[in-house]
C-alpha cells in the first residue's frame, strides 16, 4: 500500500529524513518509534503531504504520489490523525463529523465505507457526546473524535501520529485494540508513530526505529518482543550521533 524510496524531506531548507526506504504491505500495520526529534512527525506529515519531499519517492498503491498535495493525497486515499488531536474547539462531535464527511457529493456518500452513523457505532462514546463540543471532550474523547473525523475520508492508508500521548491506560488499550485489529479487519492499513516500542510491538505487524532521521532497525513485532533490549540497543545510538535530545521544529510543527 505505501513504498518510501531514498526519501529525504525537512524544514527551511534543513533535512529532517535521511534516504528512507519503507515498504507498509496493504491490511498492515507498522509502527515507526524513536525519541523526540528523530523524525517521526516529519515522516508523517512527508507521506500525508504536509511536507515536501526533497528526493526519492512516495507510492500508495502503486501509483507515484511524491508531487501530489496533501488535499490530492487526502482524495487518494490518505488519512491522517494528527498528534494533538487538532479538534475544534467550538464545534459539537456532530458538527466535526457532518463537516467530515460533508464535502464528498451525494454518490460517494452513498457508496461511502465509513459514514458519521457507523463510526459512533464503532465508537459508542462519540454517540453520547454527539452535541458536546471540542472543548468539552476529555482527552480521550477528542482522540476518538480525530479517528472517527479521518475515518470519513474514506481513506485506505491511515497515518497516526502519537495516537495515545497524554491519555490514561484504559483509553490507550481502547486504541490499540483499534489499531491492531479492528480498523485492519475492516481494510485499513495503518502507519503509525508510536510512542513506546512496547506499545509498537503490541498493535504492529513490522516495527522500524528512526535515530536521527535514519532507519536504525526494523523487525517483527515478535522479533521485538522477543528481543526488548534490540530496540533500546538501536534507540541508544541516538545519543552517539548527536540526535537532538528535544523536540526539533520538525515534531512540533502544527497542522
Amino acid at each position: 500500500m505505501l513504498s518510501l524510496s531514498s526519501l529525504t524531506a525537512g524544514y527551511d531548507g534543513g533535512t529532517v529524513l535521511h534516504g528512507l526506504d519503507l515498504e507498509v504491505p496493504e491490511g498492515s500495520v507498522h509502527a515507526v518509534v524513536g525519541h523526540n526529534g528523530a523524525g517521526k512527525t516529519t515522516l508523517i506529515h512527508t507521506v500525508s503531504g504536509l511536507v515536501s519531499t526533497s528526493s526519492g519517492r512516495v507510492e500508495l498503491a502503486g501509483a507515484d504520489v511524491t508531487r501530489q498535495p496533501a488535499h490530492r493525497r487526502a482524495c487518494s486515499g490518505v488519512g491522517l490523525v494528527p498528534q494533538g488531536r487538532r479538534v475544534f474547539p467550538g464545534l459539537t462531535v456532530q458538527e466535526h463529523l457532518a463537516l467530515a464527511f460533508g464535502r464528498r457529493s451525494r454518490r460517494e456518500r452513498a457508496t461511502a465505507q465509513w459514514t458519521p452513523e457507523n463510526v459512533k457505532e464503532l465508537l459508542p462514546r462519540l454517540a453520547e457526546r454527539a452535541g458536546h463540543r471540542g472543548r468539552q471532550l476529555s482527552g480521550g474523547e477528542q482522540q476518538m473524535l480525530a479517528i472517527a473525523r479521518a475515518l470519513l475520508g474514506q481513506p485506505r492508508l491511515l497515518l497516526l501520529d502519537e495516537p495515545t500521548e497524554g491519555l490514561a491506560p484504559l483509553i490507550v488499550q481502547d486504541i490499540a485494540d483499534l489499531i491492531k485489529k479492528t480498523l485492519p479487519d475492516r481494510g485499513l492499513t495503518i502507519l503509525v508513530a508510536a510512542p513506546r516500542p512496547a506499545f509498537a510491538a503490541d498493535v504492529a505487524d513490522r516495527v522500524t526505529i528512526l535515530v536521527a532521521g535514519r532507519i536504525a532497525d526494523e523487525f517483527s513485532a515478535k522479533e521485538l518482543r522477543d528481543e526488548p533490549d534490540r530496540a533500546a540497543e538501536a534507540m541508544g545510538h541516538a545519543a552517539a550521533e548527536g540526535a537532538p535530545a528535544s523536540p526539533s521544529r520538525a515534531e512540533t510543527v502544527s497542522l
